[in-house]
Formats: structure tokens, sequence, C-alpha cells
């Protein structure tokens, strides 16, 4: 997909994101001119430097979030749908 019109921009609005996705520029014409070009957005991943990992670690340790087991969560799961659209749950 090089060249859509406005009218096809506006239809086809999935092709075009796909193209943008694949690292593709799409053209745009109107009226039989070409007026614009849409580029994918080119941008690098930032690694993680010691200094954020510390940050972020400090950060879990603050929140003292509670250690739970998947049978635990389901159950604080469940309880809560059942506060919140009562005991017609299946």
């Amino acid at each position: 997909m090089d060249l859509v019109t406005s009218t096809e921009l506006r239809t086809k609005t999935p092709e075009v994101i796909a193209a943008l996705l694949a690292g593709k520029s799409v053209d745009i014409v109107h009226r039989s001119k070409i007026v614009g070009e849409i580029k994918p957005k080119k941008y690098q991943a930032k690694p993680f430097t010691a200094e954020t990992i510390e940050q972020l670690i400090a950060l879990i340790k603050k929140l003292r979030l509670p250690k739970l087991t998947d049978k635990q969560i389901a159950m604080r799961y469940r309880k809560h749908l059942l506060e919140k659209y009562g005991a017609g749950l299946p």
C-alpha cells in the first residue's frame, strides 16, 4: 500500500495501520495530487539501567504487596463478583 486516497484513508484505516506497523510509509492522494505522507514512528526502547532497576525494586518494597497464590486471587475475585452482582453467579 504505497498510495491511498483521502477516502480510502477513512474507509481502509486498518490496512493503513497494518502498513505502518510493517514499516512502510503511505502517500496520501487528494484530488489527484499527492498532498502528504504518513510515516511510521521510529523510536528505540530505552534499556533498563542499574538506576532504574534499583528504583523499581525500591517501589516494589514500598508497596508491600501481599504474596497471594492463584487460588487466593481467584477466591478474592469471586468474593468481589458476588458483592457486586449478587448470588446469581454460577
